[in-house]
């Protein structure tokens, strides 16, 4: 063998030997989705089967989860050189099983290892431990979406980013939320409110500037951004490092989700296409349709006012044929007979059912609607006093004449809140009720 193939062949053992890095100035990649995404995870992290979400904790409390692209990128290309620019962002959501607090947080981060197995969960976020907070050894930067206030951190609040070197202390932080590029106002976000928002963050080497912007999803990237931050990345990031992201629970039902991620090293990272994001669960009771919103009042409303019409006519139906009972009528109590029923035998006392009117009342003609049977009624007026007499004394003959000439008396009635008396006795085939009725004066 030729000593000049000998040398090509050892070039490209080396070659075939070294790590497989990602392309130099063209390293880039973009996910709209993880379905089918060869990612490296471990601890609580997956991707879910429908709809490819990328989950890094699943509600299980005080567990750590992590998602890495899994080809390590060269971020200095030359001995002694500087760490270079890059761009990423990423469309993230925070599901909290309640809308006003939540369990810690996650954080974008540039790690020289895939291997946290040391970190915590909690307040850590699973990039490292009480021990090691802080060290220079980490190697690791990060941008946090922290929804915990911890003072030993000096957090500024609980709902705010911020970035990172090797440790849980934020270098630079501020509240979570974007300024509108329409009228300059800067707008609140809730880093829990269970909506999906997108991040931006970029390093500028020439300058060592870090920029972090947030939005809504579906609003342009803000030109003016959250915050910046001055740092050098070169004391920081490993001359080879992996990206990814990092989460942890606490001891609350949360769950970290990542919907679309892009990368680029020297370039703005690609769009992600929006449109193709997964779907996230749903957390918390269903939301009530709007048309439920508004045809339950309404229904609830018109039930009401139905119950109320019923119950109108009910009482009204009961006042009609209402009745007053007294003490003294326990003796003829078997001689009553109901309003309602002389009502009906006399159609109502109609005037075609009229026999005659005397000097205390009128008498109409009827036949009781279940006996059939034909009798005259007397309805005494409440005018005529004497009128009152006779009705009482007619209650006393009840069951005590028997005369041929004389009419028999089979009964009476007394109805309660009417401005009349009605006393009715027969007069027909020899057979007869008397009845009266009054308001109870």
């Amino acid at each position: 063998m030729s000593s000049n193939m000998f040398v090509l062949l050892q070039l490209l053992y080396l070659i075939l030997s070294l790590p497989a890095f990602a392309a130099s100035d063209d390293d880039q990649f973009v996910y709209s989705g993880f379905s089918g995404a060869n990612l490296t995870m471990d601890g609580a992290t997956t991707v879910t089967s429908s709809g490819g979400l990328l989950e890094l904790t699943n509600g299980t409390v005080q567990l750590k989860g992590h998602a890495f692209y899994p080809v390590p990128l060269r971020f200095v290309r030359s001995p002694n050189g500087s760490v270079l620019s890059f761009s990423t962002s990423f469309v993230f959501a925070i599901l909290s099983v309640y809308t006003d607090l939540s369990a810690h947080g996650m954080a974008f981060v540039v790690a020289s290892s895939m291997n946290f197995s040391a970190a915590l969960p909690g307040q850590f976020l699973g990039l490292t431990n009480i021990q090691s907070n802080g060290n220079g050894s980490n190697h690791f930067f990060a941008v946090e979406l922290d929804t915990i206030q911890n003072k030993e951190f000096g957090d500024i609040n609980a709902n705010h980013a911020g970035v990172n070197m090797n440790g849980l202390r934020s270098e630079q932080s501020y509240y979570a939320g974007y300024y509108d590029d329409n009228d300059g106002k800067f707008h609140n976000l809730s880093l829990i409110s269970r909506e999906a928002m997108q991040v931006w963050v970029d390093y500028n080497s020439n300058d060592a500037l870090i920029t972090v912007a947030m939005a809504p999803l579906k609003v342009a990237r803000p030109v003016k951004p959250l915050f910046t931050a001055r740092y050098n990345l070169t004391s920081v990031i490993a001359d080879v490092a992996y990206v990814g992201f990092s989460s942890a629970t606490g001891t609350i039902d949360v769950r970290h989700c990542v919907l679309g991620w892009s990368f680029a090293m020297n370039r703005p990272a690609p769009a992600i296409n929006l449109s193709k994001l997964p779907k996230l669960p749903r957390m918390g009771p269903k939301p009530r349709s709007k048309v439920l919103e508004i045809v339950l009042p309404v229904a609830t409303a018109g039930f009401a006012l139905t119950v109320g019409i019923i119950g109108l006519v009910l009482i009204r139906r009961h006042m009609r044929y209402a009745e007053l009972h007294e003490d003294w009528e326990v003796e003829f109590g078997p001689h009553r007979f109901s309003y309602k029923d002389l009502y009906h035998a006399t159609e109502g006392f109609k005037n075609e059912n009229l026999l005659g009117v005397g000097g205390f009342g009128r008498v109409y003609k009827g036949t009781l609607p279940v006996s059939k049977l034909e009798i005259a009624v007397k309805r005494v007026s409440h005018e005529s006093r004497q009128g009152i007499k006779e009705f009482v004394a007619e209650i006393v003959s009840i069951g005590r004449l028997q005369h041929h000439n004389l009419v028999q008396l089979l009964g009476y009635c007394r109805r309660r809140g009417f401005d009349e008396y009605i006393m009715t006795s027969s007069s027909m085939a020899s057979i007869g009720i008397t009845s009266a009725i009054s308001d109870g004066r």
